[in-house]
């Protein structure tokens, strides 16, 4: 910035705040360092919202090493308040915090659904891991093997299990 400085004052180039205001811009020109004529619309923010005199005072009343940040500042104050001219950058805080606010809303409800999908897969893991070690589906009952569910009323086998027709009708 130094360099910038030196350059700017030897061309004589007015800086965008006497360039506005239509003034001769000398080398001790306060407003010169932070307000450069390639940034004539941060200069005209600031200067439609506090004035260039008050914007002088204030730049002033900073100790020069924390003046860039007051300029910095000042600039976004300026810009706040034009898109906002009831709140300012207050009025930006509040969005801001407005969608910090909802943001943890969407989390809570999103870690909530997270914890209801990772309980429903450790129950189907837990019904599938079960149907692995159980026994068959359909346990076997050997009481429905007995002679006494294939008997006909006088006790003889209904179906000679080694006499059946070797003729089968299936379509294979």
């Amino acid at each position: 910035m130094g360099s910038e400085k030196v350059s700017r004052t030897r061309t004589h180039q007015p800086c965008a705040a006497c360039k506005m205001l239509r003034r001769r811009c000398d080398n001790n020109c306060v407003l010169a360092p932070y307000f450069p004529i390639d940034e004539m619309g941060k200069f005209a923010c600031v200067h439609k919202v506090f004035g260039a005199s008050n914007v002088i005072k204030m730049i002033q009343m900073v100790e020069e090493t924390k003046r860039e940040d007051a300029v910095k500042a000042i600039v976004y104050e300026a810009t706040a308040r034009l898109r906002d001219p009831v709140y300012g950058s207050a009025g930006a805080t509040f969005h801001l915090h407005k969608m910090v606010q909802d943001l943890k809303v969407e989390l809570e409800s999103i870690q909530t659904q997270v914890a209801a999908l990772q309980e429903q897969r450790n129950q189907l893991l837990g019904i599938l891991m079960n149907v692995h070690h159980q026994d068959p589906v359909f346990p076997i009952n050997e009481s429905m093997f007995d002679c006494g569910s294939f008997s006909v009323g006088d006790g003889s086998l209904a179906c000679d299990p080694f006499d059946f027709s070797m003729e089968c009708d299936w379509i294979l």
